[in-house]
């Protein structure tokens, strides 16, 4: 029995849209979407019972069509208290497993959220989905991590010629990811997915692994720093240019515009004393008040929002909020920043950021994957293109006097990539543009590199410091 449902929603508005709104005795099977002024009317296949959210763009308004099918009965644990208390005991499970690996391996405790998501989630044991409440938390989770990014970066280290030949390989790289688009992807869109995904750097994840290895000061680890800065900024510029459902020159100028707008708002913090402010933020650090991180929910919130209004991509405003916090924050007593910053990454790693990371596992189309060798075998071939797309363009940030490690482990770090390419494989699938096995691979490849790359390329860095002290201090 098939019904088909229509519903009338404005434009720029989410719409999410899961069996058990409706009832448990029907399950989405495809979705398209008639919209005024859009380009496009995707239709792609759709795998119940999962949760499928659209956003509208162009017309003033848009009528989504959902075409359902009845079934006996709902699946086990279907529910949302059961997968969110699943979500968090799996949370809970992940820095258990990593303790108990490190002492044979340093695994980064994103790819054990992942791999933990993948093996509960629906393709593999079929105990916990996503649901609509932790979906909502998932995406709090991915602006939370690019916030953290961008207030971690030292814009006073790395600018100059750090980022000058950063962005400069980042370029080379979004340029030949696309080149290889076109040849592995079955349209233009597809092409510029790919390329997207494989010139990006997992800031995110690499900060906290040069921070914890001590080496985030050093010039490799500046030089990395830059690398992310400019493999994560770079492809949200891309994402909301291409993909923002407008004209290129009109999707342009409103980038221009928030560029523009964010610019003159972090000047004018950088500028300003904020005397009253930082005392506001002192005297509630303690208490339940919380200003400061109150402070951030605004800040992050509004940023989000405004790239949201205008088109572009949500993560471009969580990056600009967590900048925008870094300088309004700065002239605060060394103590207070540093409890803030705790506080922080109690929020975004100790509760949202693994929501993203284990939501991104139960979403993985293991069975995609495994359909076919040839799809399979995507994940080595990107894995290897991660290398030589992204890593052997980072060597132009490599600082005067470097060591053949030092360049062998900066070219890894540039090739570390993940959250980039499972926002960006997430557009492309939901719109149509890539198919669930062209996304699962890529996944896989952002995940091998998170786990592989760091982990050599800091063998590298500490081999060399054995052997002489002094290469690993060659002048930014």
């Amino acid at each position: 029995m098939m019904n088909r449902l229509a519903v009338r929603i404005p434009t720029m508005h989410s719409f999410a849209w899961t069996a058990a709104d409706a009832a448990s005795r029907w399950r989405l099977l495809r979705i398209s979407m008639l919209l005024q002024g859009f380009p496009r009317n995707p239709e792609p296949a759709v795998r119940a019972p999962d949760l499928w959210r659209t956003r509208v763009g162009g017309g003033s308004f848009g009528v989504l069509f959902l075409e359902a099918a009845e079934v006996p009965e709902a699946l086990p644990m279907q529910g949302l208290s059961a997968s969110l208390v699943l979500i968090a005991v799996l949370a809970v499970l992940a820095p258990v497993a990593t303790r108990l690996l490190d002492r044979w391996v340093k695994v980064p405790i994103v790819v054990f959220e992942i791999v933990l998501g993948i093996l509960f989630g629906p393709s593999v044991l079929g105990w916990v989905q996503s649901t609509p409440f932790t979906d909502t938390l998932a995406d709090f989770g991915l602006a939370m991590l690019f916030f953290v990014a961008g207030n971690e970066i030292d814009f006073a280290a790395i600018r100059g010629r750090p980022i000058y030949r950063a962005s400069a390989g980042w370029v080379i790289s979004l340029a030949a990811g696309i080149g290889a688009g076109f040849v592995l992807g079955p349209s233009p869109e597809a092409a510029v997915i790919i390329g997207v995904a494989l010139c990006s750097t997992a800031l995110g994840a690499l900060l906290p692994i040069l921070r914890d290895a001590g080496a985030s000061k050093s010039p490799i680890g500046v030089a990395a720093t830059a690398l992310g800065a400019a493999g994560e900024f770079g492809p949200l510029i891309a994402i909301s240019l291409f993909f923002s459902g407008k004209q290129l020159g009109v999707a342009s100028g409103v980038l221009l515009g928030f560029v523009l707008l964010t610019g003159v708002a972090i000047y004018l913090a950088s500028q300003a004393r904020h005397t009253l402010f930082h005392a506001q933020v002192t005297a509630t650090l303690h208490t339940s008040s919380q200003f400061a991180m109150r402070s951030i929910l605004l800040i992050l919130s509004s940023l989000v929002v405004l790239s949201m209004v205008l088109g572009l991509d949500m993560l471009l405003g969580a990056f600009a909020a967590g900048v925008l916090w870094k300088v309004t924050i700065a002239r605060a007593p060394v103590a207070d920043r540093k409890v803030i910053e705790t506080k922080i990454d109690a929020v975004a790693f100790g509760f949202l950021v693994p929501i993203f990371f284990i939501d991104t596992g139960i979403d993985f189309d293991l069975g995609a994957l495994t359909s076919s060798p040839l799809t399979l075998a995507m994940v080595p071939l990107f894995l290897s293109l991660l290398l030589l797309i992204r890593g052997v363009p980072s060597l132009l940030a490599t600082p005067p006097g470097s060591s053949r490690a030092d360049k062998q482990a900066l070219l890894l770090f540039g090739a570390t990539a993940l959250p980039i390419i499972v926002a960006v494989t997430t557009i492309g699938r939901e719109h149509g543009y890539i198919t669930s096995g062209i996304s699962s691979a890529l996944i896989g490849a952002g995940m091998l590199s998170v786990l592989l790359f760091p982990l050599l390329a800091l063998r590298l860095l500490r081999r060399t410091e054995a052997a002489d002290p002094k290469q690993r201090t060659p002048k930014a």
